[in-house]
């Protein structure tokens, strides 16, 4: 369950910085922050399904 949280999280940081230092106002720093962070979660939910399923077959 925190994998997906944390992707969110991570996602939305690293989008904000990269906005931030590509010089966006407020909007471009929330677009890209939303959108890395809907990717973050997406990418967490994929491992939380790995690694529960991997542990099942163990």
């Amino acid at each position: 369950m925190i994998y997906p949280l944390s992707g969110i999280l991570i996602g939305a940081l690293v989008g904000a910085f990269s906005a931030k230092r590509r010089g966006g106002k407020t909007l471009d720093l929330l677009q890209w922050a939303g959108v890395l962070a809907i990717i973050g979660a997406i990418i967490g939910l994929f491992a939380l399904v790995f690694i529960e399923r991997a542990a099942l077959q163990g």
